[in-house]
């Protein structure tokens, strides 16, 4: 089952760069903002990564990732020096090997290792040529692997970097939009080491067609995260197909009874000369989540990390009430929200608050949210299969019975 998908953007302009990318996973794989300081390490130092140990480097820049809570690496993140990347799961004809580097753990190594967006492709290529790519990826399936796709980027510049095993192409991104999904795209590159089928069936080429289509359009950082709620619908309400769920737009849905996954992260960041300002959900579904801004330099309490299981300490698993009582019926539901929280970003967009006063904002405001959908009538109105599907996910990450207000939480 393909249950790890994902969209990443760039938009190069004369003065800055745009990023931005929704990381989908299985929908109880609970992910988790990390920050990292710079760091001297003695010499012979090693590291270990998600699978495998590799020689460590004499100092690593600080870096703040959101990452699978069960992962050392990260499906997206930036350093201290401006640099950003978001990787993407992509299916080729080469086999996979045994276990090596993940494409998270390249995300996060290029981000320790590199002070611009060339560099950072210089150690990601370096280590997958020395190491390889391999190893379980999926939460629900941990033997699910892939290949991987980057996109890597600072304040001046962007590259687009895909792989097949340890071969690997890049295109470089110097003006206009760009996007990549889950599927390989420079030409010749592609044409030799697609996988057609996994590929097709990941719905990369629909997906990738509205992202770029809106990353042509973006002026600024909120229409990218425009883009990232996109369900392809003209609504808030996404469509299921029987096969993937709704894996056919950039803000996905699971469901699937072949293939599977959720938006479980989004970020967003605007790279200049003078300055880097990132954005992150910090939660599931941007269609419901809030963009909150943080820093790379400023750690912040979000309590304990999260797992697989509900608890409410846990912004993750908070949102999670919300969202998934919400999108039992999201044209009835998110309207009542959806318009305090974009007056809420725009308003944070044009003067952003210091991040540890915008989370406990946006606190307040998940409460106040999640308060109301409780309370409408709303049925569920999705289509049966995903109804099932849902059930077993609840079930096993032991939400609130019913996502009532009375419900205790299981610790």
């Amino acid at each position: 089952m393909l249950a790890t998908m994902c969209d990443t953007i760039v938009v190069v302009e004369p003065d800055r760069v745009l990023f931005a990318k929704n990381s989908d996973r299985d929908p109880n794989e609970a992910q988790l903002l990390d920050w990292q300081p710079r760091h001297r390490h003695p010499e012979g130092d090693r590291v270990r990564a998600t699978w495998i140990s590799i020689d460590q480097v004499s100092e690593t820049a600080a870096v703040l990732l959101s990452r699978p809570f069960w992962m050392w690496g990260a499906e997206m993140g930036a350093n201290e020096h401006g640099v950003v990347i978001g990787n993407e799961a992509v299916f080729t004809g080469e086999p996979y090997g045994p276990p090596g580097l993940t494409g998270m753990d390249l995300v996060r190594l290029g981000l320790e290792r590199a002070g611009t967006a060339t560099a950072a492709v210089e150690v990601i290529t370096t280590l997958l040529e020395r190491h390889g790519q391999g190893g379980g990826c999926g939460h629900e399936k941990r033997e699910f692997t892939y290949h991987n796709s980057f996109i890597v980027a600072d304040p001046h510049e962007a590259w687009v970097l895909e792989t097949a095993g340890r071969h690997w192409a890049t295109e470089h991104v110097t003006s206009g939009a760009r996007s990549i999904s889950n599927g390989l795209t420079i030409p010749g590159f592609a044409e030799r080491y697609s996988d057609r089928l996994h590929t097709h069936f990941s719905r990369c080429a629909l997906r990738r067609s509205l992202t770029e289509s809106a990353a042509g359009r973006a002026t600024g950082p909120g229409d990218l995260m425009g883009a990232l709620r996109e369900h392809g619908t003209g609504g808030w309400a996404p469509r299921y197909s029987p096969v993937t769920g709704a894996m056919s737009a950039p803000c996905m849905h699971a469901g699937g009874l072949v293939a599977s996954s959720q938006t479980t992260g989004s970020w967003v960041a605007e790279l200049g000369p003078a300055g880097c300002s990132h954005w992150v959900t910090a939660t599931a579904a941007p269609c419901t989540g809030l963009f909150k801004p943080v820093s790379v330099g400023e750690p912040l309490d979000l309590g304990p990390e999260p797992v697989d299981r509900f608890d409410d300490r846990c912004l993750w698993w908070r949102h999670e009430v919300l969202h998934r009582r919400a999108l039992e019926d999201p044209e009835a539901l998110v309207p009542l929200f959806a318009s305090e929280r974009d007056e809420v970003e725009a308003r944070w967009l044009q003067d952003p608050p210091e991040p540890a006063a915008a989370f406990a904002e946006a606190d307040e405001l998940l409460r106040s949210w999640t308060d109301r959908v409780r309370a409408a009538g709303a049925h569920d109105r999705r289509p049966p299969w995903v109804r099932r599907y849902w059930r077993v996910r609840n079930t096993r990450a032991a939400m609130p019975s019913a996502m009532n207000p009375t419900a205790g939480a299981a610790r």
